[in-house]
């Protein structure tokens, strides 16, 4: 079976420093990433210069961008928004330098008191970014995260419904709906028909614990079929967040063995190429690609 071609992933959970996160990205043969942090800051922070010699580092290995992953919409919605929305327009002027459309962003940390009161706010802010998208041809990917406005389905539904289009599409990420106490099942048919891009990580619904795909109970298998089954050709993003492996033999379900049985905390590569291999045992272990 031919390798799914559109594999990326956070390489800053293996390090801070390109150079280690190019030569481990080669390791794996995987040829994107979705760049977060490069270097001692998140990508969209970095100069001009800081950004071309990025590039050019990410060219000469054969590595592309598959989305900048900003922490846009990651303040409080009560929070001063000039500031951050230059940090958006920054942050596209960097896409177009790094030859990608594609930024990850969020809705807004929001308590339970405020969603009602400052919906609008979310709304009226959101509308702002993806105008400026739209004519700066730049794609926003919603990601569904615990304390944000689109932390649940419903709330991620409501802002597909009246912003969704060429520049606002949904990122789909099982591990964060789990924590958020969302059936991923649930979440999976009210937000289909949005799904551009998916990133791959595992949670427990009893204590919210990061696991590699297919050892929690975010339906990673079954959604993942669903997807390609419904034409899905978008790409699949490690985050692997496995930071403590004490224990995690005991979630192995009767699989052959890709946990860790020494009891100790893994490197940064080790625990990427675990998420690796298991999204990989995975794809081709159903044939889903």
């Amino acid at each position: 079976m031919e390798k799914y071609s559109k594999l990326t992933g956070f390489a800053d959970e293996i390090a801070q420093e390109l150079d280690t996160q190019i030569e481990s990205l080669k390791k794996l043969d995987m040829h994107y990433v979705e760049m977060r942090g490069v270097d001692g800051d998140n990508l969209i922070f970095h100069t001009d210069e800081k950004v071309q010699e990025i590039k050019k580092k990410l060219d000469d290995a054969g590595i592309a961008l598959s989305a900048l992953g900003s922490p846009l919409g990651k303040i409080g919605i009560d929070e001063a928004f000039d500031k951050h929305l230059e940090d958006f327009k920054r942050a596209c002027e960097i896409a177009h330098m790094m030859d990608t459309k594609n930024i990850r962003m969020f809705s807004f940390y929001i308590s339970d008191e405020q969603r009602i009161s400052m919906k609008d706010e979310v709304f009226e802010r959101l509308g702002r970014f993806v105008d400026y998208a739209s004519h700066n041809d730049i794609v926003l990917l919603h990601e569904n995260e615990k304390g944000i406005y689109g932390e649940k389905a419903p709330e991620c539904r409501e802002l597909m419904d009246n912003l969704a289009g060429e520049h606002f599409k949904a990122i789909f990420d099982f591990a964060n709906f789990v924590q958020a106490g969302q059936d991923t099942l649930e979440a999976y048919e009210l937000l289909k028909d949005h799904i551009a891009y998916v990133h791959v990580k595992d949670a427990r619904k009893e204590n919210g614990t990061v696991v590699p795909a297919g050892y929690g109970d975010g339906n990673v298998e079954t959604i993942l079929r669903k997807l390609f089954e419904k034409g899905f050709d978008g790409f699949l993003s490690l985050e692997p967040h496995l930071f403590d492996f004490k224990g995690f033999a005991g979630l192995e379900r009767g699989r052959d063995a890709i946990i860790s049985q020494t009891g100790q905390a893994l490197s940064g590569f080790e625990a990427f190429s675990l998420a690796h291999k298991a999204l990989m045992e995975m794809l081709f272990r159903n044939e889903l690609r």
